[in-house]
């Protein structure tokens, strides 16, 4: 990171911007391209847990590279100045990589789909067999993450 004093080094503040985050914004390679797209999702501690629907652009790539990218981001307020080069943004985010992961047995999908339920809910959720069956579950397993904040 270029600019160290913006960094977060502390694992319990950079996991307090994924609790509080609504959105992961997920990205892949499709052959020589970046592909990024913003979903919801479940962090347990360990991994990042996302669902998808079984087939499509986004399980295609994973299939072919596994490796991925992935931030979420707090704005706390948008700085404003007299001269437009002065102006900003108070924030903080988090960027990390990993390595997706297909879950397919039944019980390990409903445990994520119940971290990912857990992300936006208190209450606990029994998931029919069936929806199961029909549900990706990816689990990325983070190789890396970095928190930065400007405040």
């Amino acid at each position: 990171m270029r600019r160290k004093e913006k960094e977060i080094k502390e694992m319990a503040v950079i996991e307090q911007i994924i609790k509080q985050s609504r959105v992961c914004r997920l990205a892949m390679v499709d052959q020589d391209k970046p592909y990024v797209i913003p979903m919801s999702f479940g962090y347990d501690g360990s991994y990042i847990y996302f669902h998808s629907a079984l087939e499509g652009r986004k399980i295609d790539l994973l299939e072919k590279n596994p490796r991925v990218c992935f931030e979420f981001d707090e704005v706390m307020k948008l700085v404003k100045s007299k001269d437009a080069c002065e102006w900003g943004m108070a924030f903080k985010s988090v960027i990390g990589e990993g390595n997706a992961v297909f879950v397919e047995d039944i019980t390990q999908k409903a445990q994520g789909l119940g971290v990912i339920m857990a992300q936006y809910s208190k209450k606990s959720f029994e998931f029919p067999r069936e929806s199961l069956e029909k549900t990706a579950l990816i689990k990325v397993v983070i190789t890396r993450i970095t928190g930065k904040q400007s405040v």
